[in-house]
């Protein structure tokens, strides 16, 4: 009897974390393949396509929130293919557009379980701004460390003047989508888990 018990339970988190996945895959790819990915804020448009990776992985766990990050990833790659321009070829090598993604899922998720605040909202904004900025850094520095030259020769500057263009957006979008991230996750994390008690 109770091991019936434990494998209805068991069978419940599955379906529950295959729905999860389900319905935050829809949304990044629908996000992915539109323009509703992109917030028009001038002079930046930060992007909240990493945002149910995000989601997903501190609700249900770090491997939800990397099969999460593949899908972004993968959405990403295909992209650059249907929709190629000058600065998308990186795009194609999964080391850029697959790898940084499934590890937003690990870093949010750690981020936000190894913090012992009392605060949810401050616990829930760290692992947000870190998930976040790890989409930034780690597609950024691959694209420096793979594709660098040939980066520099398709924008038309020097590599070293590339590198610094890089080291900018970091700063110059990187930063707003995390925070824009944080502001937009704490409220919906905080409801969704509010729903699931």
């Amino acid at each position: 009897m109770l091991i019936e018990k434990k494998t209805s339970t068991t069978s419940r988190f599955d379906v529950k974390k295959i729905v999860v996945i389900g319905l935050l895959s829809a949304l990044t790819i629908v996000l992915s393949l539109t323009p509703l990915g992109f917030i028009p804020i001038p002079p930046i448009n930060p992007t909240i396509m990493h945002i149910p990776v995000i989601i997903g992985a501190i609700l249900e766990g770090p491997l939800v929130g990397a099969m999460l990050g593949l899908i972004f990833g993968i959405t990403s790659f295909f992209k650059a293919i249907m929709q190629p321009t000058l600065v998308t070829f990186p795009f194609l090598n999964p080391l850029v557009s697959v790898l940084p993604r499934v590890i937003i899922g690990f870093a949010s998720y750690y981020a936000y379980n190894l913090l012992k605040f009392k605060s949810q909202p401050l616990r829930i904004g760290i692992g947000v701004f870190i998930g976040s900025i790890t989409n930034t850094i780690g597609v950024l520095g691959a694209i420096y460390l793979i594709y660098l030259e040939r980066y520099a020769e398709a924008v038309g500057l020097s590599p070293s003047a590339t590198g610094l263009a890089i080291l900018g957006v970091v700063f110059t979008n990187g930063l707003p989508e995390a925070i824009v991230s944080v502001l937009i996750c704490i409220p919906v994390i905080q409801m969704l888990k509010k729903m699931r008690k």
